[in-house]
């Protein structure tokens, strides 16, 4: 049986796409319940999925399948039940350009399976328009920018005296230094925000939402796990679906990997692309129920542009056209794989086998074939290789000034380490200081010091860096983006003039290894040894860049107006002489000689 409901709006699919295919959000906002899934691998390497709950006054369990989709066109869900009303119940949504605008068709699909199902089915069927049409069209004007929340819930349940408390912590976040004004913002969004937004809270997202940069919003949400109106979460994301399938409240409690029982693989913990930190709520404040409320839908997995369940011998082609880019072809259960770099034009086709996945010759521009000859049934998909920017990652957080202040305790189990792609380090140090304390005498040549390393603190914060330590009179700092450890230099020197000191600056970036040393988080490795031996290259007022980081686009255009020339030096425990390039920000200062 079904029914069938049509609507039109003036925004293109791919502007409805985002909050239309939000099936974990549609399904809270109609007051469906969270749930889990019993997944057992098959002997084929699928995974069979069951679900159980209770909806409507019924007792459900159920065979879920998986979700099928076409990236801002179609989806569909189809749940087999073994109790219940039903024997098959599912959407299914199409979405089509119209002129300007779209056509949504919504269709709902069931199988009753008993004289209580047909019965409840033809109810459900005649109210299933009015309420799904109502979440849509409140929806459809968030996303036009109607209003402020995607849907009209009923307030949480929250616990006795939740709203006091979390006030009170929001004062709390607002008297810390990396609070940003931002406390009360938070709470409010803890009291009253969708489940699906707060299980795994993500800064990223907040700022955008907020209007507000990216670091105020990370900063304020450390803040507020130091207060208590947050709890860390450090997700180890599967490499396939990239869902958090272990959740660790603390850095040395990550494992070096872990089994992902929805794709039936084991993965390796990669400390750059998968150890994401999350946020969520303190019990005491907001407790959250276990599961979800649809655990597979489209934006579940928003890098996977199209998923088909195949039939065993099906052959099916869409009409999906993929802009140029890095993807794989794979099945939903682990197989071999097919990388794509795609320039445009005919996207290859896909033929599953019982091994996995063998490429198909290009069709037409727009269309793609797939094919099951595994054998039995699966889910053949294309996704995107490029892991998203909305993530935070773990060498984004270490490189944070509010991490390491907040969480000094931070560290990885004893024994392990952890590979960072590339990290730029900016190493300090002061020229002539053993002059500087004869001159004017300790205690004022102390707190000269000391103030100066409360300012190269601050700079280095206010450019999305981190002190990693200080030695002596010297400073090694960490920053994700070279650019930004170039600008906080050029800031450093330009901010130390007239404070008697002479600040000497050397840079590098790559690759290093993540390790614990005296109970803190440091970087260890050749690109740790060449910033310090090129900062030992600095003549003070100056700033010594290795060519790795002149080469960055985003450091040339800092540095376009800077005086510099390029330089070479034989650097011990190198082998071949090390090109670099000194800055002379204030070139009028002079050139004084090395020490």
């Amino acid at each position: 049986m079904r029914r069938t409901w049509t609507w039109t709006f003036d925004l293109p699919p791919e502007a409805l796409w985002p909050v239309l295919a939000d099936t974990n959000r549609f399904n809270e906002a109609m007051g469906l319940p969270p749930y889990r899934l019993e997944e057992t691998p098959q002997p084929n390497g699928t995974i069979l999925r069951r679900g159980s709950g209770k909806a409507a006054g019924f007792t459900l369990e159920w065979e879920e399948k998986p979700y099928e989709w076409i990236h801002g066109r179609y989806f569909r869900q189809a749940r087999v039940f073994t109790k219940g009303p039903f024997r098959r119940f599912g959407p299914v949504f199409e979405l089509e350009a119209e002129g300007t605008g779209s056509k949504l068709t919504y269709t709902l699909e069931w199988e009753p399976l008993s004289i209580v199902g047909r019965l409840f089915g033809a109810r459900l069927g005649a109210k299933a328009g009015e309420v799904v049409g109502k979440r849509i069209v409140e929806a459809v004007a968030f996303a036009k920018g109607e209003r402020a929340t995607h849907f009209d819930l009923p307030p949480p349940q929250l616990p006795a005296g939740a709203r006091e408390r979390a006030t009170a912590l929001a004062a709390e976040i607002d008297r810390s230094p990396y609070g940003n004004a931002l406390g009360g913002k938070l709470a409010e969004l803890v009291l009253t925000g969708m489940a699906t937004d707060l299980v795994h809270l993500k800064p990223k997202l907040l700022a955008r939402d907020l209007g507000v940069p990216q670091r105020a919003a990370v900063e304020a949400c450390l803040a507020g796990v130091r207060a208590g109106l947050l709890t860390m979460k450090w997700d180890l994301l599967c490499t396939n679906c990239r869902g958090a399938k272990f959740t660790a409240s603390a850095l040395s409690e990550l494992p070096r990997g872990a089994h992902c029982p929805s794709c039936n693989i084991d993965y390796d913990r990669d400390f750059e692309r998968n150890v994401e930190l999350s946020f969520a709520p303190a019990p005491a404040v907001r407790p959250l129920l276990a599961g979800g409320f649809c655990l597979s839908g489209p934006l579940a997995t928003p890098h996977v542009a199209a998923q088909l369940l195949l039939a065993p011998g099906e052959k099916r082609t869409i009409r999906l056209d993929l802009p140029a880019g890095r993807y794989r072809l794979r099945t939903l259960h682990p197989g071999s794989v097919v990388d794509v770099e795609h320039r445009g034009g005919g996207f290859p086709g896909l033929r599953a086998t019982a091994t996995g996945i063998e490429v198909l010759p290009a069709d037409e521009a727009g269309t793609i074939a797939f094919v099951n000859d595994a054998g039995f049934e699966l889910a053949a998909l294309i996704e995107d290789r490029t892991w998203t920017r909305e993530a935070l990652t773990a060498p984004e957080v270490i490189s944070l000034q509010a991490f390491r202040d907040l969480f000094s305790e931070a560290t990885l189990r004893p024994g392990d380490e952890a590979g960072v792609g590339q990290v730029a380090l900016l190493f300090s140090d002061l020229r002539g200081s053993t002059a500087l304390y004869e001159r004017v005498g300790d205690s004022v040549a102390f707190n000269l010091v000391r103030e100066h390393f409360a300012l190269l603190a601050s700079i280095v914060r206010d450019h999305d860096g981190a002190v990693v330590k200080t030695i002596g009179d010297a400073v090694m700092a960490s920053f994700g983006d070279p650019a930004d450890a170039v600008k906080a230099a050029l800031a450093m020197q330009a901010r130390i003039a007239g404070h008697e000191l002479v600040l000497k600056l050397g840079i590098h970036a790559g690759p290093s290894v993540v390790v614990n040393l005296n109970d803190r988080l440091d970087y260890f490795g050749s690109t740790v040894n060449m910033a310090a031996r090129l900062q030992g290259q600095s003549e003070g007022d100056d700033i010594v860049l290795s060519r790795i980081v002149v080469d960055d686009p985003a450091v040339r255009q800092v540095i376009a107006a800077v005086p510099s020339g390029e330089e070479s030096v034989a650097l011990k425990g190198f082998a071949d002489p090390i090109s670099f390039v000194r800055l002379r920000p204030h070139p009028d200062r002079g050139r004084p000689a090395r020490s």
